[in-house]
């Protein structure tokens, strides 16, 4: 699919507001497992922190990483986010510009 083909799909306002959400999404998830781990309580999985990376959530998910002082002792976090965003933003960068 080219990427006439995608806006005609999911016009560019669509796309920039789900990226929005998502990102929020993905600090408000870290914020609240940091206050359940604080608290003892029920976590968020980890496999679902880095789904909201993987769904283009990776600024917020990396925002609240490091706000809210939240797995930042963990490498495959403080690795594993910021590999997940710059691959997305290259794959997004070569499909746009090929």
């Amino acid at each position: 699919m080219d990427i006439e083909t995608f806006l005609e799909i999911f016009p560019l306002k669509n796309v920039i507001i789900y990226l929005i959400i998502i990102n929020i999404i993905g600090f408000l998830a870290m914020f609240i497992d940091k206050r359940k781990a604080i608290k003892g309580a029920w976590r968020i999985p980890e496999k679902t922190l880095f789904l909201f990376t993987l769904l283009g959530g990776g600024i917020g998910t990396i925002a609240g990483m490091y706000i809210f002082r939240h797995k930042t002792k963990k490498l495959k976090f403080t690795v594993g986010f910021p590999v997940i965003l710059i691959t997305e933003i290259a794959l997004i960068v070569y499909w746009t510009t090929r």
